[in-house]
């Protein structure tokens, strides 16, 4: 999210969490104290540090956005079991072929951290990032519906392998993930609100068009994302941004009311 937009956004997921019972605690790599304000300004010239960075950028003091997979890994050095975010990297479009695959698939192959989310970014292959996820033994969820979300949309056209409908059942697997000792994770994709859903049609077609340029331009890496989610940003009109703000709060109001449930089952015994 560019600034101010992603200063306020964090700030608000924050109460967001709060008003639902659960304690917010926001990941990031910081050379110095840890300011939310300083890093939403530096927006995207900030690094995005991965599992494989966290070395590079611990040792040598620099800033960094965490993706999935680091914020996983540091969440659960934390004690830290259900973590939020809009949505898993996964298998890139072409991915067979490139081998564009996202470091948050194997991690939630091997760090017990649930993460909560709206799904898989529209702008990657699902049904190949469904299988790899099935490949390294993850449980996958949709919370409230029958089909794995697409970030920006609904619907994604994949039948989600397991469904919950209550925060209660969401945290009941987990206590079992964590009891069976099974060592992954899991993702609980949680669709976008009705109302706030981009219109699918028009965001496939900012996603095509995205992609045929991130081609031209010999975009690779991971720079792909970030520049798909502005370039679709633009072309929808700033609707995709709109679509994004309202998925992470309601994400944040889900995950919290997880993180609330699965506490009370620590409190009883139960997990």
């Amino acid at each position: 999210m560019p600034y101010p937009q992603n200063l306020e956004t964090a700030k608000q997921v924050e109460g967001v969490v709060r008003t639902h019972g659960a304690v917010p605690a926001t990941i990031a790599v910081l050379g110095g104290v840890p300011h939310l304000e300083r890093l939403a300004r530096a927006g995207t010239s900030v690094r995005k540090v991965s599992r494989r960075d966290l070395p590079l950028v611990c040792a040598l003091g620099l800033d960094g956005a965490t993706t999935v997979s680091a914020t996983m890994l540091l969440a659960a050095r934390a004690g830290i079991s259900v973590f939020v975010t809009g949505g898993i990297g996964g298998v890139h479009r072409g991915g067979e072929a490139s081998m564009d695959i996202s470091a948050d698939l194997t991690e939630l192959g091997r760090t017990p951290v649930t993460v909560v989310c709206a799904g898989a970014k529209s702008v990657l292959d699902i049904p190949r990032t469904l299988e790899f996820l099935e490949t390294q033994g993850v449980c996958v969820a949709a919370y409230g519906a029958d089909e794995f979300p697409a970030f920006f949309t609904r619907h994604s056209g994949c039948r989600a392998p397991a469904r919950v409908d209550t925060p209660q059942q969401a945290a009941a697997m987990i206590a079992a993930s964590q009891r069976l000792q099974l060592g992954g994770g899991m993702v609980l994709g949680v669709p976008i609100p009705e109302q706030h859903a981009a219109a699918g049609a028009a965001v496939e077609a900012a996603i095509l068009q995205a992609l045929q340029e991130a081609e031209q331009q010999g975009v690779k890496g991971n720079e792909v994302t970030p520049f798909l989610l502005q370039r679709i940003r633009e072309l929808t009109g700033g609707k995709s941004l709109e679509a994004n703000i309202a998925l992470v709060k309601h994400n944040a109001a889900v995950g919290s009311q997880v993180a609330a449930a699965l506490a009370a089952l620590r409190r009883q015994g139960a997990a």
